[in-house]
């Protein structure tokens, strides 16, 4: 299976490139991308770099142009299209079925993917993608079990992509506005999930509060492991308990489920991670790489190395068990 890594800068493209990613994903610095934050993603310059080294190396590079267009404001959305296609990028990453139909008629010979934004969980509305658009591969939700991906996969006409490690968002994904409520801006309008401007730590006690925006998030014990703040993953009082409302701060890993995946007609895994540094991107490529390229026996030992990166440190096999609480 094609391992799809992640890069928020291009240093973490080249580190990608050098643990073994088959492609690697990134975007532009502004609205047009899902993980719009400071510091991060690419100007146009660095982003023909970006594919001419990875033409260079037999790597891939999808643009991911995966929030929704503003009316009014669709040229923002159509330039970085435009200018993705000028880069030389191998596959565009879309959500908006108005862009897709931009890139399709504008650039017919151009390979689009969808992504996981898009919230297509079913084999109708994956073909419908592939009949009006010529989708050419479909990022699968989160939500489904690998029985689930299977039967998809019988039934449709494009390559299926997975999610393999890092973050889990909520289960109705593509249509998160959670942190619009707090922040006023939200991942699938301006690409931003809880902004760092309206993040705060501090001190309580022993314990560490995490605060978003006037709410506060989690309490931390003083050697518990400390989560970004959140809603989806804040912990609350409910009824007569204190628990994990949404989702649990966990990581979502495959590896126990590698096999299946492949015999279910998964043709690509991915890695979450763009707002993670260089060195967290070398070391999770690196570990699925060796976890893809050895033997199953030996796939435990690469998941110890990746849990001390995870979120909590700890990971889940999420919806492909569906162990319900």
């Amino acid at each position: 299976m094609e391992l799809i890594c992640p890069a928020g800068t291009p240093a973490a493209y080249r580190e990608a490139v050098e643990a073994g990613a088959d492609a690697v994903y990134c975007g532009f610095r502004n609205e047009t991308n899902a993980r719009n934050f400071p510091g991060l993603n690419f100007s146009r310059a660095e982003m023909a770099e970006a594919v001419a080294f990875g033409k260079s190396r037999g790597v891939e590079t999808y643009v991911a142009l995966n929030t929704f267009m503003r009316a009014g404001n669709e040229a923002l959305w159509y330039g970085a299209a435009d200018d993705a296609v000028a880069a030389g990028a191998d596959a565009l990453i879309l959500a908006d079925m108005a862009l897709m139909d931009y890139v399709a008629t504008r650039y017919p010979e151009q390979r689009l993917h969808v992504s996981v934004q898009a919230s297509a969980s079913n084999a109708d509305a994956i073909n419908f993608l592939v009949e009006s658009f010529g989708a050419k591969r479909l990022v699968l939700p989160r939500v489904l079990t690998v029985a689930e991906i299977a039967a998809i996969a019988s039934q449709v006409d494009c390559e299926l992509e997975v999610f393999a490690f890092g973050g889990l968002c909520v289960m109705a994904e593509g249509r998160c506005s959670l942190s619009s409520y707090i922040t006023g801006r939200s991942p699938n309008m301006q690409g931003v999930c809880s902004p760092a401007s309206h993040v705060h730590y501090r001190k309580d006690g022993t314990d560490m509060v995490s605060e978003l925006g006037e709410f506060t998030i989690n309490r931390f014990a003083e050697h518990e492991p400390a989560g970004y703040p959140t809603l989806c993953k804040g912990r609350f009082h409910i009824a007569d308990s204190e628990a994990y409302a949404f989702e649990d701060p966990v990581s979502l890993d495959v590896m126990d489920h590698l096999d299946a995946l492949q015999k279910a007609g998964v043709t690509a895994l991915k890695i979450e991670g763009r707002q993670r540094g260089k060195a967290y991107v070398a070391e999770v490529v690196s570990s699925l790489r060796k976890a893809l390229s050895g033997v199953p026996e030996a796939r435990a030992a690469h998941l110890s190395q990746l849990r001390r990166l995870s979120e909590g440190q700890r990971t889940t096999s999420g919806a492909y068990e569906k162990k319900w609480r």
